[in-house]
């Protein structure tokens, strides 16, 4: 196993210093008049840590401003004092095709990035960002109660402020007042979608039903309705050593095998697209921009994805938990959002001592942090990338009946990435989802003795694929089978076979020319540096450093 960065307790350490350099000082003090004098800008805004003395509490301040009295840049320059928060106007790039005669600003409060306003001039673009800052930051106050006469800061580390909760619809109903989450039908469509194919699919192999009860599966939605184009089950990433011949599938989670199974969906559509044929290209998800020459998915089409457990690593951070650096210790902290590993199944924080201790095992990124890479980097991979812009998912519906609040999800693919869409390259950004709690699709008929098994099917296969999660290899039971050396249709070296029949088909002859799988990859070089910018963030804000397998496994060819 490859690492990089320091040791474990020189990264927990770095996370520390972040959660503390809001509490020291305070404990035992009234905030509002024990605090050093700040340093202002000429911009009007606070570049200290601690707060001016003021008089002035929170919900006079915020009355002020909702009366029109204060403007939106001296109102969030006044409740950084007070509430003895960073505050930053920075400018930024636009959004959308909007003309280069526009200013773009946002506001950044603790290292996170709000809403980016535009105008005419800087004044205006920064006169907006903070107004759309503040539209998010005041309900965060009302929500924590701060507006009813509590004082000091909102609770949180930063970067992660706590996420408003889902807002709850009410109506008249015979003469009483009714609360209730308002059923969203695009949920329920995606939601039977999974549950019918699912279903179908085991249905066919009942033998393998105990495949079934960890699932994860990726929908389309178009003009023609929502179907399921891939689909994984399992728990498990492999036990056996690490591999050159590219054969072994190292991780057999859920949400990784049916993300493997979008990409051989994604490889057919690419064919269909690169044929000669006008009937079969008018079949494909993918339009072309004919500048860039790069695809993209038809404007109708939209990706979603559906699992039915949350999956391991920070996004199953306890709901109750309030990320406090009063209520918590940082070592607690690290461990709850930092970055994962799973062994065999297990999964560790990268802060555990566990992780340096186990070299010899194959280890991989917890599910939570690679979905956390895929909506930044895209679910296409560096591979895909040569053809095609970033794939995204809309939205992401999580059918797990032990979970009440998504909240954990919330903070680990979003919040842990706010403020790095401007240091990326074109195309790639942090794209947030939809994230929601949906009905489980899970029969509970289903028997749980096969939880070492895989399964993995996307639209077009003719039977699934059954592997063995531990082994990383196909079963001899399996309904599908590539080959006697029973190596999963998934694993790498079938993805750089499809690779080169695509690169071919694009008359792409630089990437046919690769000597090998790692040299493919490599030659994408925007996503190779979206990829860099990202795992720097994550190791720069205190979260930890990524874990890489051995180049070894990838220098392989065909």
């Amino acid at each position: 196993m490859s690492r990089s960065g320091p040791n474990p307790l020189s990264r927990a350490s770095s996370f520390a210093s972040v959660l503390q350099k809001n509490v020291n000082g305070q404990t035992g003090h009234n905030m509002l008049s024990s605090v050093p004098q700040t340093n202002v800008t000429s911009e009007g805004f606070s570049r200290d840590r601690y707060p001016a003395k003021s008089k002035i509490g929170v919900p006079e301040l915020v009355a002020r401003y909702k009366r029109g009295q204060t403007n939106p840049i001296s109102a969030l320059h006044q409740l950084s004092q007070v509430l003895g928060f960073q505050l930053d106007l920075k400018e930024t790039v636009t959004t959308g095709n909007v003309t280069t005669l526009y200013f773009a600003y946002c506001a950044v409060i603790d290292d996170v990035e709000y809403k980016t306003g535009m105008g005419v001039n800087k004044k205006e673009a920064k006169a907006k960002a903070a107004q759309l800052a503040l539209q998010d930051f005041i309900p965060m106050l009302e929500n924590q109660g701060v507006l009813n006469g509590g004082v000091g800061r909102v609770p949180g580390p930063p970067p992660l402020p706590v996420k408003e909760p889902q807002p709850v619809t009410s109506e008249a109903h015979s003469g009483m007042l009714v609360h209730e989450r308002k059923k969203n039908p695009l949920e329920e469509h995606i939601r039977n979608a999974v549950k019918e194919s699912t279903t179908k699919l085991l249905d066919m192999c009942p033998e393998f039903s105990g495949c079934g009860s960890t699932v994860a599966a990726f929908v389309a939605q178009s003009s023609s309705g929502y179907e399921v184009v891939a689909l994984g089950t399992g728990s498990y990433n492999t036990k056996e050593s690490i591999t050159s011949n590219g054969r072994i599938l190292h991780d057999s989670h859920a949400v990784v095998t049916a993300r493997r199974s979008l990409l051989r969906y994604l490889y057919r559509h690419l064919l269909l697209f690169y044929s000669k044929n006008s009937h079969l290209q008018e079949k494909s998800i993918f339009q072309q921009d004919e500048k860039t020459k790069l695809l993209s998915l038809k404007s109708d089409v939209k990706l979603h994805l559906y699992m039915n457990q949350l999956p391991k690593g920070a996004a199953q951070i306890p709901p109750h938990l309030r990320l406090n650096p009063l209520s918590m210790s940082a070592w607690e902290v690290n461990n709850q959002i930092s970055l994962h590993v799973t062994i065999e199944g297990k999964v560790f924080s990268v802060f555990s001592s566990t992780v340096d201790q186990i070299s010899s095992k194959v280890v991989s990124m917890s599910t939570t942090d690679k979905i956390t890479q895929w909506q930044v980097l895209g679910f296409q991979g560096s591979l895909l990338s040569h053809f095609m812009e970033p794939v995204y998912v809309s939205s992401i519906l999580i059918g797990d009946e032990s979970c009440s609040n998504p909240r954990g999800m919330e903070i680990a693919v979003n919040q842990r990435v706010d403020g790095i869409t401007t240091k990326l390259p074109i195309y790639y950004c942090v794209h947030r989802p939809h994230i929601s709690l949906v009905a489980n699709i899970t029969s509970s008929g289903w028997p749980s003795a096969q939880r070492a098994l895989s399964i993995n099917w996307s639209q077009g296969d003719v039977s699934l694929e059954v592997v063995n999660g531990l082994e990383g290899k196909t079963v001899e039971e399996s309904p599908f089978k590539s080959g006697p050396a029973l190596a999963s249709r998934l694993c790498k070296a079938a993805m750089l076979s499809r690779f080169n029949l695509v690169a071919k088909e694009a008359q792409r002859n630089d990437l046919v020319c690769a000597a090998s799988y790692r040299e493919a990859k490599m030659m994408a070089k925007p996503y190779q540096e979206a990829k860099s910018v990202f795992k720097s963030y994550l190791a720069q804000k205190g979260f930890g450093s990524w874990v890489e397998k051995p180049s070894v496994s990838e220098h392989f060819s065909m």
